[in-house]
């Protein structure tokens, strides 16, 4: 599938203790959210036709490449939705619908003095990873396909397969389904430029209103490896999405198990 036209937005602290862990929960202090459990804000990782830093297409399928300068990189596994956006007469999101998820890589690096989560988020070509396959979405609601789905992660180093991030179902999501899509177009349309967040209606604006958006909605917390190692060259990484009623959360693929595997260069 070709993702080059559709605008590339992460979701920020959707799920419990991954910003602490990250060391990023001082970057939202000034943030005011409407709920203690709420998502911080919504970042770009990808702005097609951009002429930034942020128009350069990251997303990478079999191989990760860290940056050219020392970094402290960490994958960041994320389940990423496509939505179809659908926009009222003046321009401003009325609907997001949900027709399908894959696993998602959203590498960052621990960046001192950036200003923008953005800066953290991509840095050319194969930055972040997507599984395998897609999975289509019967209801974005409880009840459907993503009710039964786990999402967990790994780094193989040295021959030895760690646990990266911790092993979670979706629906341990902070927000998801309905809340999720109702905040997202809320977001969409209100979120200012203010601290680590950015102007995301301008940003829609200035891609020319993009018919889609793949968006990735939040990092698990990790398990003691992800928390205390970073990417090398030479790692492995998988991010692994699987219907928790038929199978494991192991490397072994089949028919519903979306897989992403990276190798970091």
């Amino acid at each position: 599938m070709d993702l080059k036209s559709i605008i590339g937005l992460g979701v920020a602290g959707n799920f419990a203790h991954h910003l602490e862990q990250a060391g990023e929960l001082e970057d939202f202090k000034n943030v005011v959210t409407a709920e203690p459990d709420a998502p911080k804000g919504i970042f770009p990782f990808y702005l097609p036709g951009s002429e930034s830093f942020l128009g350069v297409y990251a997303i990478g399928t079999d191989r990760l490449e860290l940056p050219e300068y020392e970094a402290n990189a960490q994958v960041e596994p994320e389940i990423a939705v496509l939505f179809t956006i659908v926009y009222n007469e003046k321009h401003e999101v009325a609907n997001l619908i949900a027709e399908k998820f894959t696993t998602f890589n959203d590498c960052t690096i621990r960046k001192e003095g950036a200003k923008k989560i953005s800066e953290k988020k991509s840095w050319g070509p194969n930055s972040k990873g997507i599984g395998n396959k897609w999975i289509e979405i019967d209801r974005f609601e409880e009840g459907g396909v993503m009710d039964r789905y786990h999402l967990c992660s790994y780094v193989k180093r040295e021959g030895v397969l760690h646990p990266y991030g911790v092993d979670a179902p979706l629906l341990g999501y902070s927000y998801f389904y309905g809340k999720l899509k109702n905040w997202l177009i809320d977001k969409m349309n209100t979120q200012k430029d203010f601290g680590p967040l950015e102007d995301i209606a301008s940003h829609l604006q200035a891609c020319g209103y993009p018919q889609q958006a793949l968006i990735s909605i939040g990092a698990t917390a990790y398990a003691e490896f992800g928390e205390k190692n970073y990417l090398q060259s030479g790692d492995e990484v998988y991010v692994i999405a699987y219907d928790a009623t038929e199978e494991e959360g192991d490397l072994t693929p089949s028919v519903s198990k979306v897989i992403l595997h990276q190798k970091v260069q």
